[in-house]
């Protein structure tokens, strides 16, 4: 009698694991339909992420990517549109600036972006990742590996010193510890931090706070840079030094997407979409950047 040979293939919707027959001989299931508990439940979403992990995005497509994306929030009583049928591209390398009024669906798109939420209907795909379908656990794993955070409220543990708050992602990444201390270090001496690897968030400026958050988001080299109203805290001084960083780090290659209120926090992109009453309303080309040494 001829083995049979199981298999596992990535298939849209899912992950396909069947007998590798043919025809009315082949069987098997799809992932995501039912559930399957125990041991093998256990290995196949194993597997299943593996596959995630190891299917090569393409280098020379967009790194975001927005198909007739909607967002619908259902309150219960009515039904609130957040999003409206969202078409969008975002290469690699682009510095860009989101930009809308409050309600205008920009915290929203925000969300979806950073894989924190979902669109209702539509694709979003991140760095050749079809984010819509995915679960809770593999959304959580492709913002550690793909996506790099700056908020406004800096988000640092409070009594942990910036190296250890540089450190942390590359903890839940499991870079051994030799390792990540040193890139954590190198990240601290990229910002200009080098001389405060000790010190506590309480013991820094606002604009230091921000530089170990920049910092801590470059840890694990994701290929994006989401900053959710990164200068919403910080003085005018302190507002130029961080988007002066975050030119820097474009010019080195890095995707920084900014997610701002603020026309002169915008003016450092090279490129400004703008958001309202969740629609996009524009997409243009920025030639009149903020310069050095400007006032904000």
């Amino acid at each position: 009698m001829k083995e049979k040979k199981w298999g596992f293939k990535k298939v849209d919707g899912g992950l396909e694991i069947s007998n590798g027959g043919e025809g009315n001989k082949k069987w098997g299931i799809m992932l995501g339909l039912p559930y399957i508990g125990g041991s093998v439940g256990r290995y196949i979403r194993r597997r299943k992420k593996d596959l995630l992990k190891a299917s090569a995005s393409d280098p020379d497509g967009p790194l975001l990517r927005l198909e007739n994306l909607v967002k619908i929030y259902d309150t219960g009583a009515i039904k609130v549109l957040g999003l409206k049928k969202i078409n969008l591209t975002i290469g690699r390398g682009e510095f860009v600036a989101i930009m809308g009024h409050s309600g205008s669906g920009k915290s929203t798109l925000m969300n979806i972006l950073g894989c924190l939420d979902r669109p209702t209907l539509g694709h979003y795909y991140l760095d050749g990742h079809d984010t819509a379908s995915m679960t809770p656990d593999e959304l959580s794993d492709i913002r550690n590996r793909k996506i790099g955070f700056v908020f406004q409220s800096f988000n640092l543990i409070s009594r942990t010193s910036a190296l250890k708050n540089v450190e942390l992602p590359m903890t839940y990444a499991r870079v051994p510890k030799a390792k990540r201390q040193q890139r954590a270090k190198e990240l601290l001496e990229r910002v200009g931090l080098g001389e405060r690897l000790g010190h506590m968030p309480n013991e820094m400026s606002g604009g230091q706070r921000q530089r170990v958050a920049i910092a801590r988001a470059l840890a694990n080299q994701p290929p994006l840079i989401l900053a959710d109203e990164p200068t919403g805290n910080l003085d005018t001084a302190s507002s130029i030094e961080i988007m002066e960083l975050f030119r820097e780090l474009h010019q080195e290659g890095a995707t920084v997407v900014v997610v701002t209120h603020e026309e002169d926090i915008a003016a450092f992109a090279d490129r400004i979409i703008r958001f309202g009453d969740g629609q996009l309303l524009s997409d243009t080309i920025n030639d009149h950047h903020q310069e050095e040494g400007e006032t904000c």
